[in-house]
């Protein structure tokens, strides 16, 4: 235990070679310390190894199948690997569990806009607004979703409301806000 408290603590200092080593020390002494397994699996995400980040969420989530943090940490590396379906899939063992995870219903929406179902993502994000509404990211990306609806503008009401909740993003959000009137091209929903 006392390694993988190490190892999140380099983390959180973003040595990374030190925070791998006290994991991996970790996982030698209980090869079930999940967090160790999810501390790996963050680290390799962070590092865009994706493949490496999935592979650990899921022996965590083998080990502790009852979290849905866990559920969505994989979510994210699956979608990250182009694989939407399957992250839908764990998506909705996170739902099981916790069906109004906020964290899950956001990473919900990013996929479904990345599927090209903007109205499924709206949906979603309407919910995450409500369990967050301080969160300038959700407003930002329901700006951008209410854009590819044709519905400037309620985008720019969440545009605005994005900047006023956190005004040291503002080049994104006034960017955004000035290519309301342009043609919707392929934007990253996640971009914020």
């Amino acid at each position: 235990y006392s390694h993988t408290l190490s190892g999140h603590e380099y983390v959180s200092n973003e040595d990374f070679d030190q925070a791998v080593a006290c994991f991996r020390h970790a996982i030698r002494v209980n090869d079930r310390h999940y967090t160790a397994w999810y501390g790996l699996g963050a680290i390799y995400f962070r590092q865009e190894k994706y493949d490496l980040a999935e592979f650990h969420f899921g022996k965590a989530l083998h080990i502790n199948p009852r979290s849905s943090v866990l559920h969505c940490h994989l979510g994210m590396a699956q979608h990250t690997n182009r694989k939407p379906y399957v992250a839908l899939d764990t998506l909705a063992g996170a739902f099981r569990i916790d069906p109004r995870n906020p964290q899950a219903l956001y990473q919900r929406a990013t996929i479904f806009m990345a599927l090209e179902r903007p109205r499924e993502a709206l949906a979603e994000l309407e919910k995450v607004r409500d369990a967050a509404p301080r969160e300038a990211s959700v407003h930002f990306s329901m700006g951008r979703v209410l854009k590819r609806l044709g519905r400037p503008e309620e985008a720019m009401r969440a545009f605005l409301t994005a900047l006023d909740l956190d005004p040291k993003d503002n080049n994104l959000i006034k960017a955004a806000i000035d290519r309301l009137d342009e043609p919707d091209v392929d934007e990253d929903v996640s971009g914020f």
